[in-house]
């Protein structure tokens, strides 16, 4: 009896191997045969496929994908511009437009023809992407083997290794998970990452798996990850160096600025008409000269500075053409004088213009990027009225250009009805976490903006008005032996005293002290660097406290 039970055993678990075996080779068939009616896609080392939004088309050789997958999987910021009937979509250094059944694309400003132009099924937009490889910097390969578009990002590496047996690619990396493919002895398979002892890998035909890492050998480096350089090493200490569209470039000559990197001198700017106007001159090249030989970056600004600045604005960042058009001359202004960057300060815009303005940045940063030179944008504090405050899409640009420039003052401006400080401490640090934590930017990305200013403010019965003092005049402009009375919150000095006319008097001083307190917020938060608003209203140490603030 013993041994008939025995032998129940042994056949029931034979009878389980055996349908565990032909189901393995039953769902390993059907799997292959699904994708074998369905084309997969493989980007860099993932299939995809499972995840597209619509099949890719293939016609006459022209791989076809979805604007909503290239959206997905290449550029977050690929628009529709219904106006002029065209896909407009970047890349890092690469800005490309493709007009609906045109066979042409242009891109970062030259025209460039194609086989195929886009096609537009049941209100679905697809690309040929084949035709695109230059933009998004990818090399495809279709593979009629397997029926798989294989992608690879040119700019990221790619390592090969070799099998040392006849090998089993799983789908998962435990020795139980269903086998996939197989590997001759000697063959190569692209190597991407290790688990466990589990190599991820992908073969020739494009299969992507797992495999034991100690059964590869000879692992060689294809092509290596295409990393950009860093212009500035370690944190940025700009200095915007301002004069007005009417003057010229200050002369420094014989000069230096301790510590500083980087000077963002007023050369650009958009008149009353629209137009781009250039304000350089030979004092503006005598000025370049000057900071080339110091070893200073220039990332001058172009300032939308006309008096109608809201209007003008808002037509050129609604029309596709007008913004092509700035673009083009801030290029040529770039190449023409040798710049390291540019800085982007526009103010008072629209609130409803937020998301054109990022168009701006998202079709102006990659032509800036393609020549080595860096994109910084000025934008104010994320809590403020509809013109000054909420016209930034303060995630966006954070994310498209190099740096974020926080202009950190003017929290009681010219505008208040009430007197107040120019920069609290607190009310700072509160809008860096806004940055940060709502606005989700990199914190390396981010610049803190500083004043060399505060405001003196009077009280007439009543009437409340404000005038720009600046740091290094504070001193002369405050009554002898006046009480200076600390504020721990907005950690600055405070005094308040009645003239001899009567009128009551306020001011929030701004000086080393001050200065320091807020520069602690840049390794606090680990931000990119400072930003101080202006040269020459500086007090005489200043700069020195800044560089070892930095040097901290």
């Amino acid at each position: 009896m013993n041994k008939i039970k025995i032998n129940k055993k042994w056949i029931i678990l034979i009878i389980v191997i055996i349908v565990i075996f032909i189901s393995g080779i039953l769902i390993k068939n059907i799997i292959k045969s699904n994708e074998l009616k369905t084309t997969n896609v493989v980007i860099n080392n993932n299939n995809v496929t499972k995840r597209l939004k619509q099949n890719i088309i293939i016609d006459n050789d022209t791989i076809y994908m979805s604007m909503a997958d290239i959206k997905n999987f290449f550029d977050i910021y690929i628009y529709e511009d219904k106006d002029n009937n065209q896909i407009i979509t970047t890349s890092d250094k690469k800005v490309a437009t493709i007009k609906f059944d045109s066979k042409t694309i242009n891109i970062n400003g030259a025209d460039k023809q194609i086989y195929a132009t886009i096609k537009k099924e049941n209100d679905i937009i697809y690309l040929p992407i084949s035709e695109m490889t230059d933009v998004y910097d990818i090399e495809i390969n279709k593979i009629e083997k397997t029926n798989r578009i294989v992608i690879d990002s040119l700019n990221r590496v790619q390592k090969k290794a070799y099998a040392t047996k006849k090998l089993k690619i799983k789908h998962k990396p435990t020795a139980f998970s269903l086998t996939i493919e197989k590997v001759k002895k000697s063959n190569w398979v692209y190597y991407f990452s290790s688990e466990n002892g589990w190599a991820k890998v992908r073969t020739e035909d494009g299969i992507v798996g797992y495999i034991k890492e100690n059964s590869l050998t000879n692992f060689v480096t294809v092509r290596e990850t295409m990393d950009d350089v860093k212009q500035i090493n370690g944190k940025v200490n700009l200095v915007w160096d301002y004069y007005s569209e009417y003057s010229k470039a200050p002369d420094r000559a014989n000069t230096t600025i301790d510590g500083i990197n980087v000077v963002s001198p007023s050369f650009f700017s958009i008149n009353n008409k629209g137009e781009f106007e250039e304000n350089v001159g030979k004092e503006g090249e005598e000025y370049l000269k000057w900071a080339k030989n110091n070893g200073y970056k220039v990332w001058p600004m172009v300032a939308n500075a006309g008096t109608d600045m809201t209007k003008v604005t808002s037509e050129i960042m609604n029309d596709y053409n007008k913004r092509t058009e700035l673009i083009e001359k801030i290029v040529n202004v770039c190449v023409k004088y040798k710049l390291d960057g540019i800085n982007i300060d526009f103010e008072n815009m629209k609130k409803e213009d937020a998301q054109m303005f990022s168009r701006f940045i998202i079709e102006l940063t990659p032509r800036i990027k393609e020549m080595g030179m860096v994109t910084s944008v000025d934008v104010t504090a994320p809590d403020g009225a509809d013109n000054w405050s909420l016209c930034f899409d303060r995630n966006v640009i954070g994310h498209v250009a190099d740096y974020i420039v926080f202009m950190a003052y003017d929290q009681y401006g010219s505008a208040s009805t009430k007197p107040g400080t120019t920069a609290g401490y607190n009310w700072i640090e509160t809008n860096l976490k806004k940055f940060i934590e709502t606005e989700e930017i990199e914190t390396e990305k981010i610049i803190l903006g500083i004043p060399f200013y505060t405001r003196m403010w009077a009280d007439r019965n009543g009437k409340i008005t404000s005038k720009v003092v600046d740091m290094n005049k504070i001193d002369d402009t405050l009554p002898e032996g006046i009480d200076k009375k600390w504020d721990e919150s907005l950690k600055q000095y405070y005094v308040e005293y009645t003239d001899d006319e009567g009128t009551q008097r306020k001011m929030w001083i701004e000086d080393e002290k001050s200065i320091q307190e807020k520069l602690s917020l840049i390794s606090t938060y680990n931000l990119g660097g400072v930003a101080a608003w202006e040269k020459d209203r500086e007090t005489e140490n200043m700069w020195t406290i800044i560089k070892e603030s930095l040097n901290k």
